[in-house]
Order: C-alpha cells, then structure tokens, then sequence
C-alpha cells in the first residue's frame, strides 16, 4: 500500500536538467568501465570511506584508511581508528542491505557506531540539535517523534515513484531533518542515499560521491539550511544532483585518454602567483597570495589537481605532510 506521506520536494527546471545530465553521464561512463576495475572501486570506496569521516572531522588521509583496509597499524587517535574501521565494515555488508528496512538501518548504524557510542543501532532517547560552535543551526524534532516520522520516511521510499536522483536526496535530506540517532546521522545519511542511488545503477555505489560532498562541505550544510528554512528539499535535491554529476564527470575525464588537457582557471591563478615570485611557496603563502581562506578549498581545486597534472612538484616529495613542504612550478 502506497505511503500516504509525501515530503514536501518543488521539482524545479533545474532538478529536471541535472537528472537529464546525470543519465547522459552515467552512460558515457558505463562505456568506459565496460570492463570491471576491482582496483578502482577499492580506491573509490576508500575515498567515500575518507570523504564521509571527513565531513565529520576524522582527520585520517586516504593512505592511513588504506593501511586499515590492509589490516595494518597506524598511527591515529583511537576513535578515528574505530570509525574508519566500522565503516569499512558497513561497505562490507552494502549489497545486504534494503533501504526501506529499519531493521537493515539499525544493522548499518550499529555497524558504523560500534565502540562509539551506547546508542549504537537505536533511535535517539535524548533530543538533539545540530550545532556550529555556540550557534543552533538545527532543532530536531522530539526524540518521541522519531520512529513515527522514520516509519512514515521509511514507508514513503519503499513506495515512491519518483525518479530514484529525487528520491534518494530527499531521503537524505528528510533523514537529516529527523536526525534519528544520537549520533552518526550524516554518514548514516549518505550511506543511505547511495544504498537507494546503487538500486538504480550500480556504478553509482562505485563512485567516490562522499569525497565530493567534502569539497564542498560548506554548501552542504548551506544546502540542507535552505531547504529547511523554505520547508522544501528542493535546493538540497540540486546540491546533491550537482554533486553526483561533477563525481561522475571528474571520474569520467581521470579514465579517458587525453591529450595536453587544459589547466583550470584555478590552477592557472596557481601557477601565475609562483611564476610571479620565481621560487618555491608554502601552502601558507601560496593560500595567501591567492587571497584564499579555505584550505580544503586550496587544496582541492588548486594545489591537488596542479599536483596531478604535474604542473608544479613538491620540494619534499619522499615527505609530503611535512612542514617544511614547499612547492614550485615543475622544472623542465
């Protein structure tokens, strides 16, 4: 019997449009990987592994989550450890699990909460807000309120006939809305929107789609207080499309030959301020010189992809997080 809740989503021309760009994207990239890479989807997973905690302040690199996923020690702060592990064990368990299922929910929250929290694997008993320092930038509702509200999210999925892209991020948005457990709700959340995303096409679970969202974490969040503050998960449903399509375009451009491909406008400006100084810069000066506040941004768009297309090279490449690390257009 179909859910008689509907969360309240406008279908916006833009929604329309990016659903229209995904498909066409996700059909050139099916002709890439026609045949199967174990080896990228390990990468990929371990950068969605990565991009998730990251969201939620885990400071491990993809190299330390790798060394985990190999079973070797690292040294990390204990719970960071203990997260990176439980998630590698809820991916482990992914083609389990059903997304209309709470039992299934509970299962993945236990799995990623394990040795975290008490509450692992159970609605919240306790109320909860979502914070920035002292500002409250979410109540959620009643914690009497959440299994009818996740009974009527969970109903709603299992019956909805709209387009899996809509529908897995107004899940993720209405999840967030109710902030269910104690703790661990934003990886729960994305975990979620990939487990309905995977249903759809599988080559959407192989994409490192967390990674992204972690670029641009600052309009994630902008994105869910939009739709929050209009009472519609339209502007969260354009993030998150947005975010698939940039995933599944960059992953596309990595797998397809090219030939002398251009620097982004971005990584121009790079090599511009270190041409302009003629000597090697830390991240320090360089962000400086850019007049740039963000590192995550900095490194992102500017100092990673310069890296990759090995348009400048470390002073200290055996030592990459040194602090000493400078960095200089690559010599000829």
């Amino acid at each position: 019997m179909p859910s008689s809740y509907q969360p309240p989503c406008s279908i916006t021309p833009s929604i329309i449009r990016l659903i229209v760009e995904v498909s066409e994207s996700l059909g050139r990239m099916s002709v890439l990987q026609a045949v199967d890479n174990l080896r990228l989807r390990r990468i990929n997973r371990i950068r969605t592994i990565q991009g998730s905690l990251a969201i939620e302040g885990n400071t491990l690199s993809e190299q330390q989550i790798t060394a985990i996923f190999e079973g070797k020690h690292v040294i990390a702060p204990a719970k960071e450890i203990q997260e990176a592990r439980n998630a590698i064990k809820a991916y482990e368990q992914f083609t389990g699990l059903h997304a209309e299922n709470e039992q299934d929910l509970f299962l993945a929250h236990r799995i990623l909460m394990t040795g975290l929290i008490d509450e692992a694997g159970v609605y919240r008993s306790g109320n909860v807000g979502v914070m920035k320092g002292e500002q409250v930038l979410h109540m959620a509702p009643p914690a009497n309120r959440v299994p009818k509200l996740m009974a009527d999210l969970l109903a709603w999925i299992a019956s909805s006939d709209q387009h899996p892209l809509i529908s897995s991020s107004v899940f993720h948005y209405e999840f967030e809305f109710i902030h269910p457990f104690a703790d661990g709700n934003g990886r729960m959340g994305r975990l979620w929107q990939t487990l309905i995303l995977s249903r759809w096409n599988s080559l959407l679970v192989q994409l490192p789609i967390e990674s992204m969202v972690h670029s641009h974490q600052d309009d994630y969040y902008q994105a869910i207080n939009k739709s929050t503050q209009l009472s519609d998960a339209a502007p969260f449903v354009e993030f998150m499309l947005s975010t698939i399509l940039q995933t599944i375009e960059s992953n596309i451009q990595s797998n397809s030959p090219q030939v002398n491909p251009q620097p982004t406008p971005q990584v121009n400006r790079l090599l511009k301020a270190l041409a302009a100084v003629k000597s090697a810069m830390n991240r320090e000066e360089l962000q400086q010189a850019l007049k740039l506040k963000d590192r995550k941004s900095f490194r992102e768009r500017y100092l990673k992809p310069a890296l990759e297309a090995e348009l400048i090279e470390m002073t200290i490449p055996d030592k990459p997080n040194s602090p000493l690390q400078r960095y200089q257009l690559k010599k000829s």
